[in-house]
């Protein structure tokens, strides 16, 4: 009797861990069924995911939605954003209730392996830093002791703010707040002294005050934060499509591949643009989507430089350097695996 209890009680362990991926594995299938593909993204960072005068959603984060639509769709349109908080981005990916997450979300290993949810690949390299009023007369972060400083809830900043301090031996007084907009908010106010966030996203929040001119961020770089797509545990085939698009994006920039030379370059005799762009080989089919899949991101967003320059770089609002973004031919990290 024990026995037999063993092998049912195996049976159905068994039984729940194969069922598992199989529900989870339904990602693609779900998106096609639906019509469109549903992104989380946040309440709104500028040259990131930031809805325009029109209510259209905009930014380097979403031109990743874009290009997955594109991909399954050939229309880039067809997709769904939903604005998430720091502190519910990863529980609402977990739920099934978006498809895919762009939205700024760091990797770290505790997300990873233990959230139900994985990360796909960089598609920006960030760091941590300080805002400060000019008049606070602070030129350097580790002159913040005894300060207060507000940060969001949920995120690495908090985390990384008390390591900050705690290797510098100094106090601080953490003021946080349920979102990152309440926060910027308190900040502007006069409520604290500093703001702490991802570099990039300082560099958007400022342009939302009223005298940006009255506001310094601070040289200090303080972590590594490596964002990018974050999809569900369990389904490798969404989880395949979703990394190899960004890795399409990087390539083609890495190529030369542009959404003006797309066209022609699909008659390239060169084998690696030939093997890339779907004339030779069948790597699309292999993922469940067509061979051009590559050429329906190109099309519809760009490579990854010209989405940068669109949305973050010296063309756009931000004007943000390429720097640790750049390709790593050109002195920066962004790197794609063969196409092959």
């Amino acid at each position: 009797m024990k026995r037999i209890l063993l092998r049912l009680t195996a049976s159905a362990m068994l039984t729940a861990s194969l069922a598992m991926p199989a529900i989870a594995a339904d990602t693609l299938k779900t998106i096609r069924e639906r019509g469109k593909i549903i992104c989380g993204t946040s309440p709104g960072v500028a040259g990131f995911s930031l809805q325009d005068a029109n209510g259209r959603w905009e930014g380097f984060d979403t031109d990743i939605c874009r290009a997955l639509a594109a991909v399954i769709f050939n229309d880039p349109d067809k997709t769904a954003y939903v604005p998430l908080t720091s502190k519910d981005r990863l529980i609402a990916l977990q739920a099934g209730e978006v498809d895919v997450l762009p939205r700024t979300t760091t990797w770290t290993l505790s997300r990873n392996a233990s959230q139900g949810v994985t990360f796909t690949g960089v598609n920006y390299y960030d760091g941590q830093g300080f805002m400060v009023t000019k008049k606070l007369g602070v030129t350097s972060a580790s002159q913040l002791g005894g300060a207060s400083i507000c940060v969001a809830q949920g995120t690495t900043s908090e985390l990384n703010l008390a390591d900050y301090f705690r290797k510098l031996g100094q106090k601080y007084e953490p003021t946080a707040f349920a979102t990152s907009e309440e926060a910027l908010r308190a900040y502007e106010a006069g409520r604290c002294d500093a703001y702490t966030t991802d570099i990039s996203a300082l560099s958007a929040n400022m342009l939302k005050f009223r005298v940006p001119e009255e506001h310094v961020v601070l040289p200090e770089v303080i972590s590594k934060e490596p964002l990018g797509p974050w999809v569900r545990s369990g389904d490798e085939v969404w989880f395949n499509l979703v990394r190899w698009t960004l890795f399409a994006l990087i390539n083609a920039e890495e190529l030369g591949v542009t959404k003006a030379n797309i066209a022609e370059m699909t008659k390239s005799t060169n084998p690696e643009i030939k093997r890339f762009l779907g004339q030779d080989g069948k790597f699309g089919e292999a993922m469940g989507v067509s061979n051009d899949w590559v050429v329906r991101i190109i099309s519809a967003v760009g490579n990854y430089g010209e989405s940068f320059e669109r949305h973050l770089g010296q063309k756009s609002r931000m004007r943000l350097a390429r720097g640790p973004n750049a390709l790593w031919t050109q002195g920066g990290l962004q790197y794609s695996p063969p196409f092959r």
